[in-house]
């Protein structure tokens, strides 16, 4: 470390160390790409300008989620940000159930987003669409019937 003689040397080295600037990540196709991650399920997304067409595992994302509550949580980054009709997505999503493969399409979409447009980072952290969600199934013990129930007791 450098020897520093002056109050203004520390103010110089540590400006030097200040917030990071977070830079565009593309490909040679000039999409971003990023991974989400929810329960088991994981789903790399990948994000380009278009007309707002979502693609699930090669299907429509309203075939794929069929439950309108499950298209609200994939939509709701894409809309928290005013990006409706702006990019289109393509997504490969894999393990855990449908529950957990919206959460992590969402997930996947914030991330490809800030990717693509880093000044979008601030209002999807603000809204929690960058933290992964890191509750999981708890595993079962031995000597229980389930996680944490026991087993039927009987005095006889």
């Amino acid at each position: 470390m450098a020897d520093l003689q002056s109050l203004q040397d520390l103010v110089s080295t540590s400006s030097e160390n200040a917030a990071p600037v977070h830079v565009q990540k593309l490909d040679a196709q000039g999409r971003a790409y990023a991974t989400g991650k929810r329960k088991n399920a994981i789903a790399r997304v990948w994000i380009r300008p278009g007309t707002g067409k979502i693609t699930v595992n090669t299907r429509e994302f309203s075939a794929y989620f069929a439950r309108p509550v499950l298209q609200m949580l994939v939509r709701q980054a894409i809309g928290v940000a005013n990006r409706n009709g702006q990019y289109d997505i393509v997504a490969t999503v894999a393990g855990g159930g449908l529950s957990g493969q919206a959460g992590a399409l969402r997930h996947g979409i914030s991330k490809a987003l800030t990717y693509y447009e880093p000044e979008l980072r601030g209002v999807l952290k603000k809204g929690g669409f960058l933290t992964r969600d890191s509750r999981v199934v708890e595993r079962k013990k031995y000597g229980r019937a389930k996680a944490r129930r026991s087993f039927q007791f009987s005095k006889r």
